[in-house]
This record gives structure tokens, C-alpha cells and sequence, in this order.
């Protein structure tokens, strides 16, 4: 098969749609190297290398008006490089389709991450509201096949957009493979000088918004002031919430135990994050509601314990490797932090669980999820 991707994120993010996009692609060409793929994007990046990768190929706008208007090129003019180049299947990889694409002959999947924008409206832009909807509503209704990547998901399109659930199918995601690689410990006391941390830390991973919640482990490390002398590393930034949050930690003297990475050090990649994992003494990410959780993963990989919501898809990332609280409860989560600081045997058991866990999420087990819905619609 010829097989095309909608890699802007691949070459454009940093993040959970980035890594997704990367690792899916990377481990289809390997796994399944009797395919040709090809990753239509705006522009190229050093973001993502596919030299190594000799059946992968990048396409990229080459004539006026696409080389102009990219954006146009990548919604809806793209389909005609698509045809000369004989593309079997078309992936979108970030919860859209070219538009019209239904009338190509092209067979074409669908990635919805999450409809987050739909279950909480007022923690967006009103405007990136009704894009994000036309955008994903129309790739549901018109792909012929769509990949949720959590069961949580797969609800919500059904439940949103109406979509039949035979439409839609389960396809985990993994997350890059060097959080399975251990750091050895000249590299990890390398990496703690760099960033200066402290040799015992609780860890938050993502965007300091209001759905992830960094607000309540701010309170639970009030709980604990006189119990635990252990600070929080935050990797992520924000805007008006993150304001909020350093309002609360300042008015509570938690200045001390509450360390923003981010304002010290760019991270443009995580090519430092498992080294950066593996040194926490767990991560904490109670979350309100995702599409997956990636972080989660992350940490089960990294061979560390996780606090974790007990809402949304978040057991489904974590299953029996977490500690699951009520994401709203501060003295239920502070609990939660107290017990993995102090149970040597609880912490042990679940990093073994959670290794356990993981191995339902390698990247060779998630690209044949994905390929058996390619060869299903081109059998």
C-alpha cells in the first residue's frame, strides 16, 4: 500500500500530538517495511528525522497557490498530490481529513485524540470551539474509519457526533520508546546538575491549565507542610490559570516546595525527560479529564509510580500501576503523595505493575492495531 499521513504535527509539535505522530509513523515503516509512506506536511522540521527510514518520504506544497496558502493545501488542496501520487489510504493523524476527500477514491482514517473542547467549551476560545467542531465533526461523518485512542474517547464521539460505534475502533497509543531505555547514573546525575534538581522530587507533567489541575497538588503539598519535605518539579506553562496557581502557592509560603521548570530551561524537545522521570520519586497528574493521558505512560515506562485521577480514561493509562484519587480532593491526594513517600513496599509494587502494564502499550503492539484497520479497508 501506499499509505499518506497528515504530518504537520509530526514535524510541528513537541507534544502528545507530536509524539503520537512520530512514534506511529516510526513504527509502521519498521514493523511493516513492505509499505511506502508518505507524510504530507507544510514544511519540514528538524523535528522529525526520517532519513534513516527508506520507505518514508515527505511531501510538501510545491506550487503556487499552495506554496503560498499552506494551510489551504493541507485542509483541502492536498488531495490532488495524493492522487498522482497513487495514495491507497490517507491517515489523519490529528483529528482531521482533507475536505472532500470522500469523493477521491481514496480510502481515509481518522485519529480523534479527544473531545475535551466539547465537554468543557468555557476553557476555550468560542471561536476555536466552532473550528474545532466543524473540523472534527466532518472528519467523523466522512472517514471510513475512525481511531479513538481510549475507550473514553470512542464514548464521546458516539455520544457528541453520533457516529455508529462500528465506525469507530480502539487503537492505544504508545509513547517515545527511550522512557522504556534505563538511564545510567552518570547521565542521570549529569541531567540533575543541568537542571538543578533536588534530589528527592514529586513530578507534574503538562500544560499548566485549568483541566490538569496543578492547582490541587499545590493544595496537597499544603497538607503536607509539616509532614513531608519533598518539592514538586512542574515541567509545562501557562497563561491566566498558571497566574492563579503561583497567587495560591505565594499567599501560602509554598515558594520553596514548588519548583516551575519551565521558567529556567526551554524545553524544546523531551530528549531529557526520561532521565528527568527516572529521578522522581513518582508523577502526579490528576488530571480532570484527557483524551489518554500520555504522561501516565510515560511514568509506567519510566519504572516510577503514578497518581492519577480516577475519572475519564486515566485507569485505562494507568491500570493497576496508580494510585487513583478524586482529582478535586486535596487531602485524598496529599494521602496519596504521603503513602508513596513512605511504603518502600507499595512503591515497589507498583512499578512492577505498572512495567506490566505498559507492555499492553509498546509501540510494535500499537502500530499492528493500526495496521490491521489499514488492511481491513483494503483487504
Amino acid at each position: 500500500m501506499n499509505i499518506a499521513f497528515d504530518a504537520k504535527r509530526a514535524y510541528s509539535n513537541s507534544t502528545g500530538l507530536g509524539h503520537y505522530s512520530r512514534t506511529l509513523i516510526s513504527s509502521l515503516a519498521e514493523c511493516y517495511p513492505e509499505h511506502e509512506y508518505f507524510l504530507c506536511t507544510p514544511k519540514i522540521t528538524n523535528r522529525f528525522n526520517i532519513e534513516a527510514l527508506q520507505n518514508v518520504h515527505a511531501v510538501t506544497p510545491q506550487q503556487f497557490p499552495s506554496t503560498v496558502l499552506k494551510s489551504l493545501w493541507r485542509s483541502s488542496w492536498v488531495k490532488k498530490d495524493l492522487k498522482q501520487l497513487n495514495i491507497d489510504l490517507y491517515h489523519g493523524l490529528s483529528n482531521e481529513i482533507p475536505v472532500g476527500i470522500e469523493k477521491t477514491g481514496i480510502k481515509s482514517v481518522v485519529t480523534i485524540h479527544d473531545l475535551i473542547f466539547e465537554r468543557y467549551p468555557e476553557q476555550y476560545n468560542p471561536l476555536d470551539v466552532l473550528i474545532y467542531r466543524r473540523k472534527f465533526r466532518n472528519a467523523c461523518t466522512h472517514a471510513d474509519k475512525i481511531i479513538a485512542i481510549s475507550k473514553q474517547t470512542k464514548e464521546d464521539i458516539i455520544q457528541f457526533y453520533k457516529i455508529p460505534e462500528k465506525k469507530i475502533v480502539v487503537c492505544y497509543q504508545s509513547c517515545d520508546a527511550s522512557f522504556a531505555v534505563e538511564v545510567n547514573e552518570t547521565e542521570k546525575l549529569q541531567i540533575r546538575n543541568k537542571y538543578n534538581l533536588p534530589e528527592f522530587f514529586f513530578l507534574s507533567v503538562g500544560s499548566v491549565i485549568e483541566r490538569k489541575n496543578l492547582l490541587t497538588i499545590c493544595k496537597a503539598i499544603l497538607h503536607l507542610k509539616d509532614k513531608l519535605d519533598i518539592p514538586l518539579v512542574v515541567i509545562g506553562d501557562g497563561g491566566k490559570y498558571k497566574n492563579e496557581v503561583k497567587e495560591f502557592i505565594n499567599s501560602h509560603g509554598l515558594s520553596d516546595k514548588i519548583i516551575f521548570l519551565s521558567e529556567s530551561y526551554s524545553f524544546d524537545s523531551s530528549v531529557d525527560f526520561p532521565a528527568i522521570y527516572q529521578q522522581a520519586l513518582c508523577i502526579i497528574y490528576p488530571s480532570i479529564f484527557e483524551g489518554f493521558g500520555i504522561p501516565v505512560l510515560e511514568a509506567l515506562w519510566s519504572k516510577i509510580p503514578v497518581i492519577t485521577s480516577n475519572v475519564s480514561c486515566l485507569p485505562e493509562a494507568g491500570g493497576e500501576g496508580a494510585l487513583y484519587v478524586d482529582p478535586m480532593n486535596a487531602e485524598q491526594l496529599a494521602d496519596a503523595m504521603l503513602r508513596i513517600a513512605t511504603d518502600d513496599n507499595l512503591r515497589n509494587e507498583l512499578i512492577t505493575k505498572g512495567w506490566q502494564h505498559a507492555q499492553n502499550f509498546t509501540p510494535d503492539k500499537c502500530a499492528a492495531s493500526v495496521m490491521d484497520v489499514y488492511k481491513n479497508l483494503n483487504g
